[in-house]
């Protein structure tokens, strides 16, 4: 009778130890998930930040018809430069859905980049496509932050 004792207490305790760590580990799993969604939330926004701010700066020189050549295209590759350091950040840390569609954006963005370089006007068609184009890959973009961080349905 005494071995039924020990053997229901030795039971016992590998059930208790057993779910001790499955809890452990699930509440790890869900803590990590939380971490990844906070960096990779702050990390789109930078993102998203620093897309409108070469945007911002390309359609300055757009307007502005009055700058030289070699001035307007040391300015346009100036404000694009800080955006390669955010594209590698992009490829460490972005889901492959989100990465994608960064990828396509960072394209479209560097063709209004050149054509703001090379003295393209706003008013100019080319300009206006090739802007338009840019709007549509970060209209994706977007969309595939969102639906990464559950965010997709919050409208």
């Amino acid at each position: 009778m005494q071995w039924m004792t020990l053997a229901s207490a030795i039971v016992g305790a590998v059930i208790a130890t057993a779910s001790a760590a499955l809890l452990d580990r699930s509440r790890w799993r869900r803590e990590q998930h939380v971490r990844t969604i906070g960096v990779r939330r702050d990390l789109y926004g930078e993102h998203l930040a620093c897309l409108s701010e070469a945007r911002n700066a390309f359609r300055s020189l757009a307007r502005n018809g009055d700058l030289g050549a070699s001035e307007r295209a040391a300015s346009a590759r100036d404000s694009f430069a800080p955006y390669y350091a955010m594209r590698y950040q992009m490829s460490i840390t972005a889901s492959p859905a989100v990465f994608e569609a960064s990828e396509a954006t960072f394209r479209r963005l560097r063709d209004v980049r050149d054509l703001a370089a090379d003295g393209t006007l706003a008013g100019d068609e080319a300009y206006s496509g090739g802007r338009a184009e840019y709007e549509e890959a970060l209209t994706r973009l977007r969309t595939a932050m969102r639906k990464d961080l559950g965010t997709d349905g919050l409208g």
